[in-house]
């Protein structure tokens, strides 16, 4: 074949062709490609891999760091200090910009390499004709016109025009959400078809379940059905996190005050007749007081934390800024197959017309129980029958290897294959004594499968499908005393009672036939069968995951489920898992489908069982959720989850099982794939945001003692309080210690049991703000009297503001303790329980101290040492912060704090 003319990849219906035209449109054959045309191929479409959202560049990365709202205040100061010519000033504010830049730049390079090392997973093979010969390749080297060879238990590598298939069944719920296997022909569909209905397709994720077959690769890496959901989800917005609208509304609400404060300190100075000049200088140092610099750097280093106690309970962050989000959840959206649960159907009951068995302990260690007694394996008895013909009618594989037991193959025909082997009958011996002579493989419409065994020189039919079906096929059914006319109805009775429990009900029946078959195409529909029972399984939960619902619900946090399944069985594991309530709504696809957006929103509130749903379906639900004021976060881990994963405030991705469109547009990954990790997550995300809270109500509280004391003294026509590098020592250093150890602050007992807090409050709610006044007040006036009592007692001006200074210092000092806990007494909080902050609290005083002392401190700071007397002075103004806060602290202690208990 000529490598000169090229395959046409973007065909857009290759499942409306048939199998030889999409092989002429590829310039291939049945032999396969030649090394050749396979190497100008890759050239052309490059290799076989999904296109990865490319990481930023490191300036981008650096220079995002400068983007927050409270960032471009801090620029402001040091453009208004290199403006004034305070150098030393500016060059704080500098290094404080370059140091906040460098942990944020950091913590988000580790956390997206930690993330980008999960989606290394181990590259998948493909077997492949190539020059007529069969070879096993990387699957990354497949190109347009290969022939891609299939077999059970293999993930196929690429999308495919099915061109023959051997009882070929394939499990696409990464892309459907169905967890159902499908079976394959080979015959056109119409163009119209749906993805999950286009029955002669092979597509990317997907994994064979049964049987045998061969594709010609029509589609690769990024042009595949799995790259146009990722395409879908990379157009999808990035939704802005709480904590990022919260710091926005903050830094509002501070450059409000700066330039409020600044202004009236100006006015008034000007106004009772000081000079321009000096109340310019005054107006700088006030501005400077007020911008809490440290603030940033600390945001960004609770956050830091956040993220490391995160991926020590198996929750790995992409984002800083999303590790908070959690804490403010209020819904997590959550796919049931393989997210909930564990995509492993277990059986559960076995059904006969007399006997009704239920399998305790679980496959194959457990045992059938008839009532409290076990159950007798029979070969007479229907029980018996029941199992054979579900490992006789089955492509699954089920043996042991070094110890363990090994299954591969379809979900539900393995779980047939494990209730038979918990019985006694080992699926290897009995398909050994019942050869297969021919086959009729399941397909949707026909609802069964059947399967003609030979037995002693005669054929045996077995059949298993869906209940209804199989009794439309039936005459009789077994009963302990043979074979008895059919009951309908007590078939049907008993079918939808195990459904209405969340099973997944098969039916199973046999018939000796009269002669041997002379051939296995002569093998037509079966009729005339003895029904011999009903199995039900269910797709277990994952362990844990009803208690970690439960305490997501005590956290006020609303689960809802989003899958691709069934609604019965949807809505029966909501139930199980105490998602949903017995008679409680539940949403289709179909249901949506019928309604506008605006109704949606109002269903979503009354809805927690979505099932039957599209990737648009699921986009659809986030919006509305959030279109009702709701933080939401979904996880998942199929392809069909990504464009919702991207939607909400936080997608929280599975890293070993889920796949790498799932893992990219999530802003969380959870290693151990487990849901139970979410509730841990959530705790770290409230203490997060609580610590952050602490340290802003701390550096606030500080700084609007010293706005106070700077616009008093301008009233009361004194000099200065305090110099604009002596306020930033105080916001800088000294606060710097503790604020930053106030980010390792632990958890207050009941963090998960209060209410989210609402996505539309601030950082700091009401209470907090008052009590930024309460202790503003006191600290400010205490400044004032210490600064007025030096400067009448020495006459110093320099002595007067170090006193002023220290007295500040000490204040920070107590305050620390004040907000380690916004209710409960400090006196509650052992000083040990966070070793950061007690160390950094003594650090501050030493460096202070040794400030007094060292020449170039004193130059920069403009200050001398103090005596005993004003050291004794200081510390006994100083306690008075206490005694507020603690009357604070009683006077306004939420009602809820009550009910959580004391803090640790």
């Amino acid at each position: 074949m000529s490598s000169r003319v090229s395959p046409d990849q973007a065909t857009p219906a290759w499942h409306a062709l048939d199998a030889e035209a999409a092989q002429r449109r590829l310039l291939t054959d049945g032999h396969g490609l030649s090394p050749h045309e396979v190497e100008a191929r890759l050239e052309r479409f490059g290799p076989n891999q999904m296109d990865e959202e490319s990481s930023p560049h490191a300036w981008t990365v650096f220079a995002g760091q400068f983007r927050s709202p409270l960032i471009f205040i801090l620029v402001a100061a040091f453009v208004v200090t290199m403006a004034l010519g305070e150098y030393v000033d500016a060059g704080v504010i500098a290094a404080v910009l370059v140091l906040n830049a460098a942990i944020g730049f950091t913590q988000e390079r580790k956390a997206e390499s930690a993330v980008r090392s999960l989606m290394q997973l181990v590259v998948p093979r493909a077997r492949v004709l190539r020059d007529g010969h069969d070879r096993e390749i990387d699957s990354r080297e497949l190109v347009p016109g290969d022939i891609v060879l299939l077999e059970s238990g293999m993930r196929i590598p690429a999308d495919l025009r099915l061109v023959s298939v051997n009882a070929l069944r394939v499990d696409e719920s990464l892309l459907t959400g169905e967890s159902d296997s499908v079976t394959k022909h080979v015959e056109s569909t119409d163009i119209a078809t749906v993805l999950s209905d286009r029955s002669c397709m092979g597509y990317t994720g997907a994994t064979v379940t049964a049987g045998r077959g061969a594709g010609v690769v029509v589609a690769t890496g990024g042009a595949t059905e799995l790259g146009a959901i990722a395409g879908l989800m990379r157009n999808e917005a990035v939704s802005d996190t709480p904590l990022q609208l919260r710091m926005d509304r903050f830094a509002k609400v501070i450059g409000v005050a700066v330039a409020g404060a600044a202004l009236l300190a100006f006015v008034s100075g000007v106004a009772l007749g000081e000079s321009i000049e000096e109340m310019f200088l005054v107006a700088v140092a006030l501005a400077v007081s007020a911008v809490p610099e440290g603030l940033p750097v600390a945001v960004t280093i609770t956050l830091a934390v956040g993220v490391r106690q995160m991926a020590r309970r198996n929750a790995i962050v992409r984002r800083l800024a999303a590790v908070e989000t959690l804490g403010s959840t209020t819904v997590i959206g959550s796919d049931k197959t393989g997210t909930l649960t564990e995509n492993r159907m277990t059986v559960q009951e076995l059904w006969t017309a007399d006997r009704r068995f239920v399998l305790a302990g679980g496959a194959p260690e457990g045992a059938f129980l008839e009532g409290s007694e076990p159950a007798a394996v029979d070969a007479d008895r229907a029980f018996h029958l029941t199992l054979l013909a579900g490992v006789l009618t089955n492509e699954a594989d089920l043996h042991w290897s070094d110890g363990a037991l090994v299954a591969t193959g379809d979900a539900t025909e393995i779980a047939l294959l494990l209730s038979a082997s918990t019985a006694g009958i080992e699926p290897a011996d009995a398909r050994a004594a019942y050869p297969v002579f021919a086959e009729i493989p399941f397909e949707p419409a026909q609802r069964y499968s059947a399967c003609v065994r030979t037995r002693h020189d005669a054929h045996l039919v077995f059949v298993k499908g869906a209940p209804e079906r199989l009794v439309e096929m039936c005459s009789d059914m077994l009963t302990d005393d043979g074979p008895v006319e059919l009951d309908r109805g007590l078939v049907t009775a008993a079918a939808d009672a195990l459904a209405a429990n969340g099973r997944r009900v098969l039916a199973f029946a046999y018939r000796p036939l009269p002669e041997p078959l002379a051939a296995p195409s002569d093998l037509v529909e079966p009729d005339g069968l003895v029904l011999l029972g009903l199995q039900g399984m269910i797709d277990p939960p994952r362990d844990g995951v009803g208690d970690a619902i439960a305490g997501c619900q005590d956290a006020g946090i609303r689960v809802v489920m989003i899958t691709g399944d069934h609604v019965e069985t949807a809505r029966s594991i909501a139930v199980d898992l105490g998602i949903a309530r017995p008679g409680d709504d539940a949403m289709t696809g179909d249901d949506m489908a019928n309604i506008d957006d605006q109704e949606l929103s109002e269903r979503v509130g009354r809805s927690s069982v979505y099932a039957r749903v599209s990737p648009e379906d699921k986009l659809r639900i986030v919006r509305a959720l959030q279109a009702n004021g709701e933080v939401v976060a979904v996880t998942g881990d199929g392809v069909n989850d990504a464009p919702a994963l991207k939607a909400a405030q936080i997608g929280i991705a599975m890293g070993a099982e889920g796949t790498d469109v799932a893992r990219e547009a999530s802003e969380m990954v959870l290693s151990d794939d487990n849901f139970v990790s979410i509730v841990a997550a959530v705790e770290e995300g409230r203490i997060t945001f609580d610590n952050i809270r602490k340290v802003t109500f701390f550096l606030v509280s500080t700084g609007a003692a010293e706005v106070f004391a700077i616009i008093v003294a301008v009233w009361l026509g004194w000099p200065l309080v305090l110099i604009p590098a002596q306020l930033l020592w105080l916001n800088l250093v000294t606060n710097g210690f503790q604020d930053i150890a106030l980010a390792f602050e632990p958890a207050e007992r009941g963090v998960l049991r209060r209410p989210p807090r609402p996505s539309g409050g601030g950082v700091l709610d009401r209470m907090l703000w008052e009590r930024v006044v309460v202790a503003g007040l006191v600290m400010g006036t205490g400044m004032l009297i210490m600064f007025r009592w030096e400067l009448e007692a020495t006459g110093s001006l320099m002595d007067a503001r170090t006193v002023a200074l220290t007295t500040m210092v000490v204040y920070q000092v107590f305050q620390a303790g004040n907000a380690r806990s916004e209710t409960d007494s400090v006196l509650h909080r052992n000083p040990l329980s966070n070793p950061f902050l007690f160390v950094a609290t003594v650090a501050a005083l030493g460096v202070h101290v040794a400030a007094l002392y060292l020449p170039f401190t004193q130059y920069v700071l403009r200050v001398e040492p103090i005596g005993p007397g004003a050291w004794v002075r200081i510390v006994v103004m100083a306690t008075g912060i206490l005694v507020a806060m603690e009357i604070h602290k009683l006077v306004r202690r939420p009602p809820e704090a009550k009910e959580y208990g004391r803090t640790r």
